[in-house]
């Protein structure tokens, strides 16, 4: 062991515990992972090898957590951003009596079927708090941990008052979504939030002077987050830090510290190939040795395991409950869709999301809906009469003011989704859903209930031109598995797709909503067909269509003009979802796909997602470059997406 390091020191425990051997616990927590890496024959040995001193101190004296009610709201929430270290929070999750983590899963580490795959993924019967991997992604999902706790704890006090940790690595903060999201944590003051930062200047390529030379105390400092800098391996040094960052500043707290990546490893204890498996017999053998840990593998002696299972806290049998309360949006969804069919606005699909969200919003409990906007609240319509804006010194809200902070926006409602009791809803312009695309991503694996407003949704925007024109945007969304991308074609199916989006409870859903103004299309009718993905609009005479058209959005009306200057011929069919299109049983599909007409697909963007629908030879009226800077009607007729053209292209195919 080099003469840099600090051995941790043996503490006593409280009284009525078994007296704590710090050094031997996460000499533990070191042993089992290099055991299951070694047994997998892969994984990232050297971040469970240097954090585990910071997470012996952190689960042993501070950490709020139950190992037999994993669930229990009130917990602490631990994330760990830097997610290939996943053996660190597996190993702890078998030391404290996690029941779902027993040895064999520490044995089947990386392996098909397995809870302990290769990096963490969401499982909260686990300890495991979100889906990590993707540097950035955990120290932005924590800044949504700590702000759903701050804006439930201004609601319901001490029943909703606790603290989120994160581990985070130099990769995790040289990515550009910690930038946003640490920044507006700053900026909100989120004191209950303590990031350990696992200064150990190592990554994949080298140390990390090569590409990482910023002081990142003093960028953190810039934020408005309280800093302190510590051995890592250091256990008094550990625990008065985080004493430090809980009692002595109102600001999110960084603990830089400073730790040896494969730690007591012989060879490649600091070096770049300790961030890798650490696999060989002689460097195993040394790292035994080197801890003074001569059990077999996998092995952990009883009287270090029963330390372990000293630790948690007995979460109270009458916690109160935070599920989410929708009861009274089928009362609202009924009122609004009678109020559209009788005033039959002509409006764009951002604004009746808006006036959706006008009467949704208040008919909920308090903190149900928490909104934003990345700088464009009053474009995407997201904010309503009864929004309170949170701001640092108040966080009795339900509105964010995200900055132009797309990705972390997306990343930190992901958090706000996972912690519970809140539904997260935001808004921009759908171009830069690419900005946001990774934590959609996320929160698509993840099966959480996040809601993406994405208003301008084609070249119907207008003159800001092609870098704000998402052509290529909804088919590439559509290719995200477990994602709902509505797109709605009026007023009544605009808010049939809020009701859709806010009970899938297990997906995240986008509103592709438009900036110009469309007619109301569909009548009164007390079911929510936008559930069916696709349904028929408008009949054809006689048993079965001559053509079909199939269209989404603001593309419809064309088709229904469209269909009316062909004659009778024509079904017309609205596609607000796709998604759930190809969910219906092969019966209800095939009665509108499976037919001898002439099909059509008519949207305002690439063809990419259509041919399952109109097959590989049918008729697509849309976009096949990007766009333009004019006044929309200009643009629509410019790139053929008209009723004229899709007349046109219908009639040269019936005279073949």
């Amino acid at each position: 062991m080099s003469q840099a390091q600090t051995a941790p020191q043996e503490t006593q425990a409280p009284s009525g515990s078994p007296s704590l051997d710090y050094k031997q616990m996460a000499n533990a927590i070191r042993a089992l992972s290099v055991d299951a890496i070694k047994k997998a024959n892969s994984g990232h040995t050297g971040m469970p090898m240097g954090m585990a001193d910071i997470a012996t101190v952190l689960y042993s004296k501070f950490l709020q957590f139950d190992p037999k009610n994993p669930r229990w709201f009130n917990r602490d929430r631990l994330i760990i951003s830097n997610g290939h270290g996943s053996m660190l929070p597996y190993s702890l999750s078998y030391l404290t009596g996690n029941e779902k983590i027993t040895l064999d899963e520490i044995k089947n580490f990386r392996q098909l079927g397995s809870h302990t795959p290769g990096h963490p993924e969401v499982d909260f019967d686990a300890a495991i708090e979100t889906t990590t991997g993707p540097l950035g992604q955990g120290i932005s999902n924590s800044v949504g941990f700590a702000l759903a706790e701050r804006i439930l704890n201004a609601e319901h006090g001490e029943n909703v008052d606790h603290y989120t940790y994160v581990f985070v690595g130099d990769g995790c903060l040289m990515e550009g979504v910690s930038h946003e999201s640490s920044s507006l944590a700053g900026h909100l003051g989120l004191s209950k939030l303590i990031a350990f930062y696992d200064d150990n200047k190592v990554t994949i390529d080298g140390t990390t002077d090569l590409a990482f030379s910023e002081d990142v105390k003093k960028r953190y400092e810039a934020y408005g987050w309280h800093i302190q800098s510590i051995d890592g391996h250091d256990v008094k040094a550990i625990e008065d830090a985080i004493i430090i960052a809980q009692n002595e500043t109102e600001k999110p707290s960084l603990i830089c510290c400073e730790t040896k990546i494969g730690y007591g490893a012989p060879t490649l204890e600091g070096q770049p190939k300790a961030h890798g498996a650490i696999t060989g017999d002689d460097e195993i053998a040394g790292i035994r040795e080197n801890l003074d840990w001569p059990h077999a593998p996998f092995e952990i002696p009883a009287n270090i395991l029963a330390m372990w299972r000293s630790l948690g806290t007995q979460s109270p049998s009458d916690e109160q409950s935070f599920e989410v309360d929708l009861s009274s949006l089928d009362e609202e969804i009924a009122k609004l869709k009678e109020t559209i069919v009788e005033e039959k606005p002509s409006k764009a699909t951002r604004q009746m999301s808006g006036a959706c969200l006008e009467k949704i919003i208040p008919a909920l409990p308090l903190h149900t809906m928490v909104g934003g906007s990345a700088d464009l609240t009053g474009s995407n319509n997201t904010k309503v009469t009864s929004s309170k804006f949170i701001s640092d010194d108040n966080y009795h809200g339900n509105y964010i003011n995200y900055g132009v902070r797309e990705h972390g926006m997306a990343a930190i409602m992901n958090g706000m989704a996972l912690h519970g009791g809140i539904i997260p809803y935001a808004g921009t312009f759908m171009q830069f859903a690419d900005y946001s695309r990774p934590a959609i991503r996320l929160a698509a694996l993840m099966e959480q209930r996040v809601i993406h407003v994405l208003t301008h949704d084609s070249i119907g925007l207008g003159e800001d031109g092609p870098t704000h024109q998402p052509v290529e945007h909804l088919s590439a969304l559509r290719a995200i598995p477990n994602l709902y991308v509505y797109r709605p074609c009026d007023g009544i199916e605009t808010v049939e797709c809020w009701e859709l989006a806010l009970k899938s409870t297990t997906a995240p859903s986008v509103l592709a909503l438009t900036r110009q103004g469309v007619p109301t299309v569909r009548e009164a009718d007390p079911v929510n067909k936008s559930s069916l993905g696709a349904y028929i609009l408008e009949e054809c005479e006689g048993d079965e269509p001559e053509v079909t058209i199939f269209a989404s959005g603001s593309e419809v009306q064309l088709a229904l003009e469209a269909a009316e200057k062909l004659g009778g011929g024509v079904r017309v069919v609205s596609v607000p979802c796709m998604d759930l299109f190809w969910e219906q049983d092969g019966e209800y599909i095939q009665s509108l796909i499976c037919n001898n007409s002439i099909k059509v697909g008519v949207e305002a963007g690439i063809r990419q997602s259509w041919d399952r629908l109109i097959g590989g030879h049918g008729i697509f009226i849309g976009m096949d470059s990007f766009g333009a800077s004019a006044p929309a009607e200009e643009l629509f007729e410019h790139f053929g997406i008209t009723a004229n053209a899709i007349v046109e292209a219908v009639q040269k195919r019936q005279s073949k």
